[in-house]
């Protein structure tokens, strides 16, 4: 098979998403609504300070599984890279699975940044918002106002995201400096707002949890906050830089969102006296800027969040569509979602197809969505898990290995490790971090619908030619690959 007749059959995206691109795409998606509207959560369950240890070794314990991305796009640098990885360590099965759940965790975010900004508007204008009430799901009353707004900021996107990653790519960049500038305005302005005090930050922790249990508690939240890092090897198809890069710039994302999320827990901690206190406060940071610096704080605050909101949903829609791209590409999805755009060469038919799902959460209403949230940690912690494994069979202690590389194996196995933890943290009921019996139905739906799909399309799974795939989803021969992976399993049986 010749050069061409390949790059023929893996579609033609262009290679015009540059460094900072990259970076922006990370650290925007790390930054969604979350870092604005959940430091006051933070604070109440475990302490303002705990609350920022936990962040900061979360984002430590993300740079660890980062290593093992950072390694695989340098040698892989191919479209859904989660899904490429997971075919590399362990088949076509395996990778069907863990793409189908952290496609899900990708639509989750999604779909919860275009509810997030209806939510703001509903917080500033509750007067508009609040017309034509639909139904009440789990308490939260469902309007339709919402409904048309989260909507059409859906849409807006999605036709964005068909234009191409030379214009989602440079929004991005904008967006992720806006969010950048009002954040350091809001933290640095904090110090000369009326209700400024250290000892606003006391208690410290939680008394009746205690330290350990109060930093583990947002530690757990770590897959969920950082979620994001990993888009960039679902985009590494289309760089135009060296692959090589890929870990410096996951490691930037990663440090830059971690300092964000302490910024606003301080923020929020020390402006919180205790007449706004937590009782009662929906949204803590949003009462105590308002006490602070009335309207011009709420505005400032709300082009942070609104910069947030937009990054989330441009870089989560760019990420999840390359991900069904690559796997429609292969056949293991429907071919359907590998189709290009003709004109702007990106996968236009898996971009729609996420947007049509998404439309359907503003109906679901907020309650229901946080059940969702909690699941898409979920999904995202089984791909860091499979990434991490494939990584940890990749590379090899022996010296005359091609793929001999002491440090990224041992880091993908430390990887693995901490993945499995955070898997365990989510899935054991009784963990601090434990899902909602809600959550664990919606997980177990996800993985029925999951089956049913995987049943109908087991007879075209089963009959590919292995040298096809591995061509189409890693770009190398059935060969170059089964050397890579055997020369591993030789030099490990010897030692």
């Amino acid at each position: 098979m010749g050069k061409n007749d390949r790059k023929v059959d893996r579609g033609d995206l262009k290679q015009n998403l540059s460094e900072k691109f990259v970076w922006a795409i990370a650290y925007g998606s790390c930054i969604g609504w979350g870092a604005f509207i959940l430091p006051g959560d933070w604070i109440g369950q475990s302490g303002p300070i705990p609350a920022a240890i936990g962040i900061v070794i979360g984002a430590l314990l993300m740079i660890l599984i980062a290593v093992s991305y950072g390694a695989l796009v340098e040698r892989f640098p191919v479209s859904g890279g989660a899904f490429a990885f997971s075919f590399l360590g362990f088949g076509r099965y395996v990778s069907f699975f863990s793409s189908w759940f952290l496609t899900f965790g990708y639509i989750c975010v999604v779909a919860l940044n275009a509810t997030a900004f209806s939510l703001l508007i509903k917080f500033l204008l509750p007067d508009i918002l609040e017309t034509g009430k639909l139904y009440t799901i789990a308490g939260w009353d469902v309007y339709i106002t919402e409904i048309l707004i989260a909507s059409l900021l859906l849409v807006i996107f999605m036709f964005i995201a068909i234009k191409g990653t030379s214009i989602s790519g440079s929004l991005q960049f904008y967006f992720c400096v806006a969010l950048v500038i009002t954040v350091l305005i809001l933290f640095f302005g904090s110090f000369f707002g009326s209700n400024f005090s250290l000892e606003n930050l006391q208690p410290l922790a939680n008394k009746e949890k205690g330290w350990m249990t109060s930093i583990i508690m947002i530690v757990a939240v770590a897959p969920w906050a950082y979620v994001g890092f990993d888009n960039i090897p679902q985009t590494a198809e289309e760089f135009d830089f060296s692959p090589n890069k890929t870990f410096k710039l996951i490691v930037y994302s990663l440090l830059a969102a971690a300092i964000t999320y302490v910024l606003m827990i301080l923020y929020t901690g020390w402006l919180s006296s205790s007449a706004n206190g937590l009782n009662g406060q929906l949204w803590l940071t949003g009462a105590v800027t308002s006490g602070a610096f009335g309207y011009i704080g709420l505005a400032i605050l709300s082009i942070a969040i609104i910069m947030g909101i937009f990054t989330g949903l441009n870089g989560f829609l760019m990420s999840s569509s390359r991900l069904l791209f690559s796997m429609g590409r292969s056949g293991i999805m429907p071919s359907v979602f590998s189709k290009l755009h003709s004109k702007y060469k990106t996968p236009y038919v898996a971009i729609i197809f996420l947007v049509a799902i998404t439309l359907i959460a503003p109906w679901l209403g907020r309650t229901a969505l946080t059940w969702i949230v909690d699941m898409s940690s979920t999904g995202v912690s089984i791909a860091y898990f499979i990434t991490c494994l494939s990584a940890a069979r990749l590379f090899s202690y022996d010296k005359t290995s091609n793929t001999y590389g002491p440090v990224y194996k041992t880091l993908a196995i430390l990887g693995t490790f901490v993945s499995f933890i955070f898997l365990l943290l989510l899935l054991i009921p009784s963990s601090p971090a434990g899902l909602s019996m809600p959550s664990y139905i919606a997980l177990f739906s996800w993985l029925i619908i999951g089956l049913i799909f995987f049943i109908v399309r087991y007879p075209k799974l089963k009959q590919m030619d292995n040298d096809k795939l591995s061509k189409l989803i890693l770009n190398r021969s059935e060969d170059e690959v089964v050397d890579l992976i055997n020369e591993n399993k030789t030099s490990e049986s010897k030692s």
